[in-house]
């Protein structure tokens, strides 16, 4: 008898073709200033927190601001969605 373990066989998987960028104003610009708007809004949302925390800033500023976050962060992900389900398709 053989010890020896056979090989298993390697898993071949078809070369995926990237998809063409798809949208009315450039994707990658729109994913973009998604991204810095978003994190300006998790920045300032945090030091707002730490400022009603120690008592700094009211309350109240503390739950208008994260309203307005999310206010700001849904419409900037649903802009980039729409951006990219009814926009053309591009050749990169």
């Amino acid at each position: 008898m053989n010890d020896l373990i056979p090989p298993l066989p390697q898993a071949t998987s078809p070369i995926r073709q990237s998809k063409p960028a798809k949208g009315f104003f450039p994707p990658e610009i729109v994913r973009a200033i998604s991204f810095y708007i978003i994190s300006v809004c998790i920045f300032a949302s945090v030091i707002v927190c730490i400022l009603a925390i120690w008592d700094f800033a009211k309350k109240d500023s503390l739950w208008r601001l994260v309203a307005s976050f999310l206010v700001v962060s849904g419409g900037t992900a649903l802009f980039a969605l729409v951006n990219g389900t009814f926009g053309e398709d591009r050749k990169s």
